[in-house]
């Protein structure tokens, strides 16, 4: 079942349940997709174009429950927050930082990389093998202390 058909049945799910910020969250998803898919003039888009735009709406609302959260802006912040967990059910599941480190040090070694100037590389190399199921950020200071 493609992601879109799964937020079909979901939407259908939380209408009956009556549950409404869920079903807010699942309607901005719903939203994102078609804007995809009209923008690039795709009839099927990829899991990974589907991951990396969860990634993307993850990352907004998070970015926005801090900005009212700093703001005292409780009522906001909750709202957001429960959209962002909503939007991380249909992401893969993350990986640890022990998981991550491992992976980023067989990178290491099988790729014979000894310097911080070839961070760039192993950078590339490690976002392929984590596509979607880690954070760049988290990847980068991983990456950064494992070769410093």
């Amino acid at each position: 079942m493609s992601l879109e058909e799964r937020i079909s049945e979901d939407i259908k799910k939380a209408m009956l349940a009556r549950e409404k910020d869920k079903l807010e969250a699942i309607r901005a998803i719903k939203s994102a997709i078609l804007l995809l898919k009209t923008d690039k003039n795709a009839g099927e888009i990829n899991e990974e174009a589907e991951i990396k735009l969860l990634q993307k709406l993850s990352k907004q609302r998070k970015e926005s429950a801090e900005i009212y959260k700093s703001q005292n802006r409780q009522d906001l912040y909750e709202v957001e927050v429960a959209q962002m967990n909503v939007i991380n059910e249909y992401l893969p599941k993350q990986l640890s930082v022990e998981e991550i480190t491992e992976t980023v040090k067989k990178l290491i070694a099988e790729n014979n990389i000894s310097s911080q100037k070839d961070m760039g590389r192993l950078m590339g190399l490690a976002t392929k093998t984590f596509a979607g199921r880690a954070d760049n950020k988290t990847v980068s200071e991983i990456v950064r202390s494992l070769l410093s």
